[in-house]
């Protein structure tokens, strides 16, 4: 098992501001864990008990709407830390959790981070700019989207997939999302998103595999999210 103070994964979060003999004490009670694609790492309404630090993988953060669907809000990367705002406010997550690949990740017990956040200053700062920057791109991503007309707004999440998600070997952008999941974000039928995709692939702006997407033309499809 990898010591929090040896995991290179804690300089992408916040809990990079931590001390060593914080981290060595978080390490002694932190417990590792392996989530399966399409698994729930928690779900909307539950109180934490703690944090999850993700050392690998990537999970999709949903919010139920009226309608009964499952609206994607933000995806979660290797290094990002989930819950930490319902744990400092101590309130019921908002957003549920769930896998879109295999994942590892640490549970950090809610009294260990409540104990740094309250003795150590540095560290309840990053904690308030992570969750800043959060609602910064948030505000971003609905302004964007609320903005653009359906085919810039498939361009930009196009875009944002492979720049968040990384390439496979063969140049397909990592993690495969079904039609409906990037209609959610993309904010339009299925059927509607599946007939632009077509569109984008007729027009060399990517090709398709089954649920593999590659983009083939990225200066277009910039120009295209830009509206030019």
């Amino acid at each position: 098992m990898s010591k929090c103070e040896q995991c290179i994964i804690r300089q992408l979060s916040s809990l990079k501001a931590l001390s060593k003999d914080e981290l060595l004490k978080i390490s002694d009670c932190k417990v590792s864990q392996v989530v399966k694609k399409g698994e729930a790492i928690f779900e909307e309404g539950e109180h934490l008990n703690g944090v999850f630090c993700v050392r690998s993988g990537t999970s999709k953060l949903t919010k139920l709407s009226p309608n009964g669907k499952n609206q994607i809000v933000k995806f979660v990367n290797k290094g990002d830390l989930l819950g930490q705002r319902s744990v400092i406010s101590e309130e019921t997550v908002n957003l549920s959790a769930v896998a879109l690949e295999d994942m590892e990740v640490c549970f950090i017990p809610k009294q260990e981070i409540i104990d740094a956040f309250k003795k150590n200053t540095n560290f309840s700062i990053e904690v308030i700019r992570d969750v800043c920057g959060d609602l910064k791109k948030a505000d971003d991503f609905v302004v964007t989207m609320a903005q653009k007309p359906v085919k810039e707004r498939l361009a930009t999440a196009l875009l944002y997939f492979q720049e968040n998600f990384g390439k496979d070997e063969n140049e397909f952008i990592r993690v495969q999302l079904s039609r409906e999941e990037i209609a959610s974000v993309v904010g339009t039928a299925t059927e509607s998103l599946i007939r632009m995709l077509s569109d984008f692939s007729k027009k060399g702006l990517i090709e398709t595999k089954g649920k593999k997407i590659k983009i083939r033309n990225e200066h277009k499809l910039e120009l295209l999210s830009e509206g030019i």
